[in-house]
């Protein structure tokens, strides 16, 4: 299953139902900051604690999974079609992630172009499941891997493994553009 196209639905789910995830929290019995790592598709819930998450949101856990198991052969994502993902926004990352991919559901990469405005930088390195690969397009960036920091300029690339405290951060005065693919590794 599609750990980014879950995380995107208990997203909606939550926001269309106007719910803090305090208040999923709550309901849920789950922690707020556990909440916001599957919502930000770092951790994939197990099968009982998406039973609660569906309980929490008023769904069931079909609802929540059905057609993640579809798998065309081919899909097509316009430029105009693609979707912005909300991810670890705040006001000092303001990087915007659109899904290159989003109309396959079932899919074990996750292609995204990151727009890294000048200046910006997630607030600490953080770690998620599975292996990154991602190619600078324009501009130039620095990325923190692991403590160590390495610089990037167009047409530069990395591939690593996610689990490794990892952060993009953009010191220079122009907007950078990011090719990023996830790789969601199954167990």
């Amino acid at each position: 299953m599609n750990l980014v196209e879950l995380a995107q639905r208990i997203r909606n789910h939550r926001l269309d139902r106007r719910l803090t995830l305090e208040e999923v929290a709550v309901r849920s019995g789950l922690t707020r900051s556990w909440l916001s790592k599957v919502e930000n598709f770092r951790i994939t819930p197990s099968l009982p604690a998406l039973g609660q998450i569906a309980s929490a949101l008023g769904v069931t856990v079909a609802e929540l999974v059905e057609g993640l198991d579809e798998r065309p052969k081919l899909i097509k994502v316009k430029k105009a079609e693609r979707k912005v993902v909300e991810r670890n926004r705040s006001e000092t990352n303001t990087t915007i992630y659109e899904s290159l991919a989003h109309k396959r559901p079932n899919r074990a990469m996750d292609p995204f172009l990151l727009t890294v405005p000048a200046g910006v930088a997630r607030d600490e390195a953080l770690s998620h499941e599975g292996e990154e690969f991602l190619i600078v397009q324009r501009g130039a960036i620095n990325f923190e891997f692991d403590g160590e920091v390495h610089s990037l300029r167009n047409g530069d690339s990395l591939y690593f493994d996610s689990h490794v405290p990892h952060r993009i951060i953009n010191p220079h005065k122009r907007d950078a553009i990011v090719m990023c693919v996830f790789f969601e590794t199954r167990t």
